[in-house]
């Protein structure tokens, strides 16, 4: 069950956009999420944002207002499809996470929503460490994923949907300290803040 919807929900875009918008809903919509994870951040036309695993652009969508210099990347062509499509605004790059086709010291803001989890443990310190790469020194790397809840009521509708969209990464991630990770890779990471009874983490980290 949890193969086939996960499948569906990357297979046909509507699908995908109405879970993302119906989980949006606990923390007052789909616009306020997706500004979760720029709070505090001075950001301008000329900054250098790049979106990493921007799939068909929902988060590259709301940068692309924030400023004129950004880049989604992605290892699905048919998600670069979609995001060319959907957001035109920006450059678009097919690659893995893990490896980067860019140049040290490239971006000002490295951006990644609702990914990680998806990733192995392995890959997951590759991409902070490509991350830490491609970041200008003083760059921001900022994120949003799963955390284990802090309020109990929270459990039940997070292991439903872990359990009916997600793989086994994403209960990996539960139990993974993405604050120290960050922080033994050379980061500098402010305190994480939690929303959605603690189901949902953003971090932002200085290169």
């Amino acid at each position: 069950m949890a193969t086939i919807l996960r499948d569906w929900s990357y297979r046909y875009q509507w699908l995908y956009d109405g879970i993302s918008r119906l989980a949006a809903l606990s923390v007052g919509g789909e616009g306020h999420f997706r500004q979760l994870a720029f709070q505090g951040l001075t950001i301008h036309s000329e900054t250098k944002i790049l979106d990493l695993c921007c799939g068909s652009g929902q988060a590259t969508q709301f940068l692309v207002k924030l400023s004129q210099n950004v880049t989604g990347l992605d290892a699905s062509p048919l998600s670069l499809k979609r995001a060319r499509q959907n957001v035109p605004q920006a450059e678009y790059v097919e690659a893995f996470a893990e490896d980067m086709p860019f140049a040290d010291n490239q971006f000002d803001v490295v951006h990644i929503s609702v990914a990680l989890h998806e990733m192995e443990q392995k890959q997951l310190q590759q991409i902070v460490q490509e991350v830490y790469r491609v970041l200008q020194p003083g760059g921001v790397f900022t994120l949003v994923d799963f955390h284990n809840p802090t309020n109990l009521l929270f459990v039940p509708g997070l292991w439903v949907f872990l359990l009916l969209f997600e793989t086994q990464t994403a209960w990996q991630l539960l139990k993974t300290d993405l604050a120290g990770l960050l922080t033994e890779m050379g980061f500098k990471v402010g305190e994480p803040k939690l929303y959605a009874g603690g189901s949902l983490q953003v971090i932002q980290a200085k290169k």
